[in-house]
């Protein structure tokens, strides 16, 4: 499987799914592509990780460019040096010479209905840069990189403020005393007016905090006087 495209920017409200932003096509290897095939296969195609297929394409491992290093990084090197487990494990990645041998497994991956905060999630806990997107059945549908989960920041300004005022303020301040006014500039979501119920101002924080490619807030809502 070769491609090089990713998934393209998306302006709809939330919650943003992985489906929405990972990479469709993917370059993807067997299990015996041998080590020089990995290497022209991420210089072609300019990506830092290949999936590991097998059968039907099931992803049974991935294999990053961290996983190559080690035969160059141990070319002249004394092997005896090295006595801790994690240089153990590179001197047999040194020695490896296909997929199998250098791949990480099981691979960590995620499925396409994830919401983008569960896949970044994910790559934090298991300090990873990008998952194979897998279905129920584990065959792969796509990659998403930390690259990809950013795009959600993209969204335009109206975009965002459309969604603030449709999702959060026309629900929590339906009569305000005064309009709420909302401006979005480069995510920044300012929110200015009088409410009756003070109770709601922390809670639509929270809410306009929590629009995926919300980047601050600053909340200049004010309660109507004696509320």
């Amino acid at each position: 499987m070769t491609a090089r495209s990713g998934g393209e920017e998306t302006t709809r409200s939330g919650p943003h799914r992985v489906g929405d932003v990972m990479t469709r096509a993917v370059v993807a290897v067997g299990r015996k592509a041998p080590f020089k095939d990995l290497v022209e296969r991420m210089t072609q195609w300019e990506v830092s990780a290949l999936p590991v297929l097998e059968g039907d394409g099931r992803v049974i491992g991935l294999v990053s460019e961290a996983d190559l290093l080690p035969k160059e990084e141990f070319r002249d090197s004394d092997p005896d040096r090295f006595t801790q487990l994690r240089r153990l494990s590179d001197l047999a990645k040194a020695g490896a010479v296909a997929a199998d041998e250098l791949m990480s497994t099981p691979a960590v991956t995620v499925h396409c209905d994830a919401t983008l905060a569960e896949a970044a999630r994910v790559m934090a806990l298991r300090h990873v840069k990008r998952l194979p997107v897998v279905n129920a059945e584990g065959v792969l549908e796509g990659m998403v990189s930390r690259g990809d989960l950013l795009k959600v920041f993209l969204r335009p300004d109206k975009d965002l403020a459309d969604e603030i005022r449709r999702d959060v303020v026309d629900v929590l301040f339906p009569a305000p005393v005064e309009p709420v006014h909302i401006t979005v500039v480069k995510g920044v979501a300012t929110l200015t007016g009088r409410v009756r119920d003070a109770a709601h101002i922390p809670l639509a924080v929270r809410l306009v905090r929590g629009v995926e490619g919300v980047v601050g807030v600053d909340c200049r809502l004010t309660a109507a006087d004696g509320e």
